[in-house]
């Protein structure tokens, strides 16, 4: 029994489901700086369950190419451990008493998002990791949702500031997800993964585009105080960590190396949580 709770946790990849959780808190409270820990403990549950649900989709379309990469293999379907009716049943559990939550505590705009995100990233994104590159910028529509949903669950409108949240995840994405490719393109090959966005994968072309996205982030990381979201001081941080994250993909131009790579990969799990409690921090 121990044993089975244990492959349903693993199921939901609880790290990545709490990290969005955690940035549609941030925008919630961006909404509502007066927010109670309740409603933000609410908030968080919800995007956990949807997340989780998107997750456990993710894998069961991709179980049998999961047991062609090391860092999948042992995952619970798999192994075996949950068999694909389970993990059904499960997903549809987590996702309806997800949406169910956001939908009658908070407004039923924050649930509609929360379903679009999880069809794009378990329906649109996970089929088309095999077909193109593309890929990428369509999974990160659901990846820059979280602060916006979060957003929309505070105020109940979508709008200017909604958008800036969404924009500042949304091109973070890039960064991220090409390094963790750069990083893993030997196990995503064995799957037919195609996740980094010029041919040949590895080359100072794939650099720049990582360097631009990058760049990008640190005007977008202004607009919040522009927008009088946020203060002073928490743009001044947003630069400064912009200007960081910024200066390793000089490396990873100059090298085109894994080590490089690996380093935007750690930065950019640094640099968001940064800035968005900074974000917070400013406001309350």
């Amino acid at each position: 029994m121990a044993q089975k709770a244990k492959a349903y946790f693993k199921l939901l990849k609880f790290r990545l489901s709490f990290t969005v959780a955690f940035s549609s808190a941030i925008g919630y409270i961006l909404g509502f700086p007066g927010a109670s820990y309740i409603s933000i403990a609410m908030v968080m549950l919800g995007g956990l369950l949807v997340t989780g649900a998107a997750n456990i989709i993710n894998q069961i379309i991709e179980r049998d190419l999961d047991k062609l990469m090391k860092r999948t293999a042992k995952r619970p379907l798999p192994t075996g451990e949950v068999s694909v009716t389970e993990a059904i049943a499960f997903t549809v559990v987590l996702g309806v008493s997800g949406l169910a939550l956001l939908g009658f505590y908070f407004n039923w705009l924050t649930a509609a998002l929360s379903l679009l995100s999880l069809v794009l990233y378990g329906f649109v994104y996970t089929p088309l990791k095999r077909i193109s590159p593309i890929c990428v910028f369509i999974g990160a529509i659901p990846g820059g949702m979280p602060p916006l949903i979060g957003w929309v669950a505070a105020t109940g409108i979508l709008g200017a500031e909604a958008w800036i949240l969404f924009g500042i995840q949304f091109i973070w994405q890039f960064p991220h997800f090409w390094a963790i490719a750069w990083v893993l393109d030997d196990d995503y090959k064995k799957a037919g993964f195609r996740m980094l966005p010029m041919e040949g994968g590895k080359n100072l072309k794939t650099a720049i585009q990582i360097m631009i996205y990058t760049l990008v982030l640190i005007p977008l990381s202004l607009l919040p105080l522009q927008f009088g979201m946020t203060g002073s001081t928490s743009a001044l941080i947003a630069v400064v960590c912009g200007v960081l994250f910024l200066a390793q993909t000089f490396y990873l131009m100059r090298t085109c190396s894994k080590k490089a790579a690996m380093s935007i990969m750690f930065g950019s799990f640094l640099y968001l949580p940064i800035v968005q409690i900074a974000f917070v921090l400013d406001k309350i």
